[in-house]
């Protein structure tokens, strides 16, 4: 399909261009046919610092288990959390 497309405006915040997509089709601004797939190999995805009190002896087995696995214990802990989590969907 061969349509003329709308022109993407510039957005003076990502808040404006959320509300900007929030309302309108992409399709009217983007031939997704031409899109291609990439990789963001430095992406990070955002972190927020917690704090959660443990039994010191439940800390000490996943601090245990962390380091059979040679991995850090705070790594090892979001990786449990992470499949339990698509376990139950």
């Amino acid at each position: 399909m061969n349509r003329k497309r709308k022109e993407v405006p510039a957005f003076s915040s990502e808040a404006e261009e959320r509300t900007f997509w929030e309302q309108h089709d992409s399709t009217e601004y983007v031939d997704w046919s031409q899109a291609k797939r990439v990789t963001l190999p430095n992406l990070k995805p955002t972190t927020q610092s917690i704090s959660l009190r443990l039994p010191v002896s439940l800390l000490e087995s996943i601090k245990s288990a962390a380091n059979s696995r040679d991995v850090p214990y705070q790594s090892l802990i979001k990786i449990w959390l992470s499949e339990k989590l698509h376990e139950s969907h």
